[in-house]
């Protein structure tokens, strides 16, 4: 399957449980190669950033842009979004109670944790899950852009206010920075042309269509290259909360998406998978740039994340079995 030219939401090419495993051994297989690439280090020290700084600046982009500008608008703003989203606040609420209340962290780390147990890997691991399991970029472009415009304001917001760092002028940098993000331009883009109905001719599109097909095998070997040397749950990196915020991410959200998909919004079979597909993604490596940015809750942000992505695979696995 060509990573650029999936098939749009709403067309019926979720696969069958066979296609699902199918799927996730693909992904599990380039994953693999890339750990392997660096744990001989065969790129340098720096292969690893320079292959994020691609992905994120280029390859992700023109994949998101030309995806999106063939979707269809209502499938962009569709109940899958909405249950997404209430899905990843009830995680967030059950993280607040937990951290602050019962054991009592600061509300900068309640912050950090809560988005690494809320804020789902719509990039690195979304987007190729999107492709080969679910049969379409497009699915994950509606939580990329909430989680984008949206939740990363808010979160950096907060850290700025609750570690005293910056003037009024830095936090509102802070504020519009999302703005500034290539992936967040290309989506709201590929937007804008679904919505007015642009027709990009084909010549002019091919280009971003030869690019973004290089963006699913590039992330996940970057995101495979990362794995190498990491070590969870060490002594003294708040072990309780990486468990917490673990459990929120691979088992709650899910949960809380199969619920509301079936008995709310009586979701179609095929609509309910992908919900509950889309809340089960391990958490986003985003949390952990921040956590290092701000140097508040690293360890969480890493363990979680780390923790989330290799427990997601069996999670998905069993979601496909049950739904599929």
């Amino acid at each position: 399957m060509r990573p650029a030219e999936p098939a749009l939401l709403g067309s019926g090419q979720t696969g069958g449980m066979g296609g699902v495993l199918i799927g996730f051994g693909i992904i599990g297989v380039v994953i693999l190669v890339g750990y392997v690439v660096g744990r001989i280090d065969l790129l340098g020290p720096q292969g690893h950033r320079a292959l994020s700084q691609l992905v994120f600046f280029v390859l992700t982009p023109c994949l998101l842009f030309v995806t999106i500008s063939k979707a269809d608008v209502a499938v962009l703003f569709s109940p899958i979004l909405v249950v997404s989203t209430a899905a990843a606040l009830v995680a967030a609420l059950i993280s607040v109670v937990i951290l602050r209340l019962v054991l009592h962290r600061s509300a900068a780390e309640t912050t950090m944790g809560t988005m690494a147990g809320a804020y789902v890997n719509a990039n690195n691991i979304g987007l190729p899950v999107a492709v080969y399991v679910l049969g379409s970029a497009t699915f994950v472009a509606p939580v990329l852009l909430f989680q984008l415009l949206v939740l990363t304001p808010v979160v950096l917001t907060i850290m700025d206010v609750t570690t005293n760092r910056g003037s009024g002028a830095s936090r509102w940098r802070t504020v519009t920075r999302p703005f500034t993000n290539p992936l967040l331009i290309a989506s709201l883009v590929g937007v804008l042309c679904s919505v007015f109905g642009v027709t990009i001719p084909d010549d002019v599109r091919e280009p971003f269509a030869l690019i973004g097909a290089a963006a699913v095998p590039v992330v996940l070997i970057s995101f495979g290259m990362s794995l190498h040397g990491q070590k969870p749950l060490q002594p003294g990196t708040a072990r309780v909360d990486v468990l917490v915020e673990s459990a929120l991410k691979v088992v709650v959200m899910p949960v809380v998406a199969w619920l509301l998909g079936a008995f709310v919004f009586d979701f179609s079979h095929e609509q309910l998978f992908v919900v509950v597909v889309l809340a089960g993604l391990p958490s986003a490596q985003n949390a952990f740039n921040y956590a290092q940015r701000y140097q508040v809750g690293v360890a969480v942000a890493r363990d979680t994340v780390l923790i989330t992505t290799v427990a997601a695979v069996p999670a998905l696995v069993a979601v496909a079995a049950l739904l599929k």
